[in-house]
């Protein structure tokens, strides 16, 4: 469970409440396509399915969006994420990144999502999927923990 001085799932080595939490709340919008990707990813993390759809271009929600989403997240367990790539333009943005999860084995989700911006909010607009990276086991781990695969989630 993530409560407020938790680190922050986004794996910005800030707490959750200093982090994602305000953007969550509303407090704060995105400033950039990177923040929102993070943000989005922490959503999934805290089961923020409000934010997941509010952050989602309005021409791409879908009427079954909620359902879908609460799905997705009882059904996977994030361990961590780590950006791999950005490109940003004024209005529009692509970010790389690989979502790290476990279901029945630890998996990726490498994508380069694509954003714009609108009326001075990001959004999320789709993304692309990218095929898995390979990961040394002397590799820090995605989880954050700052040990090696080898000595963490070995994959």
């Amino acid at each position: 469970m993530i409560n407020a001085s938790s680190p922050c799932p986004c794996c910005s080595n800030l707490s959750y409440q200093a982090c994602c939490q305000k953007l969550h709340k509303g407090d704060l919008t995105a400033a950039s396509a990177v923040q929102l990707m993070r943000s989005r990813y922490s959503a999934f993390v805290v089961s923020d399915i409000d934010y997941l759809i509010k952050t989602l271009h309005p021409d791409k929600r879908q009427v079954d969006d909620e359902v879908v989403l609460r799905q997705t997240i009882e059904q996977t367990q994030w361990l961590g994420l780590k950006i791999i790539a950005h490109k940003s333009a004024e209005n529009n943005a692509t970010v790389e990144f690989i979502a790290f999860y476990q279901d029945n084995v630890i998996g990726q989700l490498h994508e380069r999502s694509h954003f714009i911006k609108q009326n001075g909010q990001w959004l999320y607009v789709d993304g692309e999927m990218l095929p898995a990276v390979k990961l040394s086991r002397n590799d820090q781990c995605f989880c954050g923990s700052g040990k090696k695969m080898k000595k963490c989630h070995s994959v």
